[in-house]
């Protein structure tokens, strides 16, 4: 069974296209938000334990669920008298919801292989770098469906080596790699006079 990280399962989420231009052509490419995010979660993956206010915190914690084949690294572990807490750290609040869903099913993940694994229902908070503020993430019942069959699609895209199509409107406007994903497209009577060169040239 091919093992998808949390990681790039958020990446197909957010966009199946983008994601294998990363996972299936190795493409890559940063921008200011790719940056300010890799920094937050440097922060957050320090490796470091402690302990405050009554909470011991573990940080870059490794999860793994060999029945479903996700494994990696969650931001950080809580444990308090309530139990256990997941929080993953995020830049950015959106704008119309609490969680946006790729998160969601990113945390979702998480918590099945922490519940798995320490054998208890842990709790799921995501804290937002902007508001400074944490907010609690609740599963209802569609999303044990939608990762299997999120999963399934995943590996089979891997087992062809192959692309997914962009998505009909997907938001690019952020994207790191739009540029790459999505290049200018040359006017019509320059894309004839290109045709017409070359056309020309084999002609020769």
């Amino acid at each position: 069974m091919e093992y998808i990280s949390f990681r790039s399962l958020q990446h197909y989420l957010y966009c199946p296209h983008r994601w294998g231009l990363m996972e299936i052509d190795r493409a890559w490419a940063e921008n200011f938000y790719v940056v300010k995010a890799n920094a937050l979660h440097e922060r957050a993956h320090s490796g470091v334990s402690y302990s405050l206010r009554g909470r011991k915190t573990y940080t870059d914690v490794d999860l793994w669920n060999d029945e479903l084949g996700i494994i990696g690294k969650t931001d950080c572990i809580e444990e308090s008298k309530d139990g256990l807490c997941i929080v993953e750290y995020k830049p950015t609040k959106p704008k119309t919801e609490l969680v946006r869903h790729d998160d969601a099913m990113q945390l979702f993940a998480q918590k099945l292989c922490a519940d798995a694994i320490f054998e208890t229902d842990c709790k799921v908070q995501i804290y937002y770098a902007d508001v400074k503020r944490r907010f609690n993430v609740s599963f209802d019942s569609s999303f044990d469906s939608e990762l299997t069959v999120i999963l399934s699609e995943m590996r089979r895209y891997i087992a062809r080596g192959e692309v997914p199509p962009v998505r009909k409107k997907q938001n690019c406007s952020g994207c790191s790699m739009k540029d790459m994903c999505m290049p200018q497209v040359v006017k019509s009577k320059q894309a004839q006079s290109v045709k017409a060169a070359v056309m020309k040239e084999c002609e020769l």
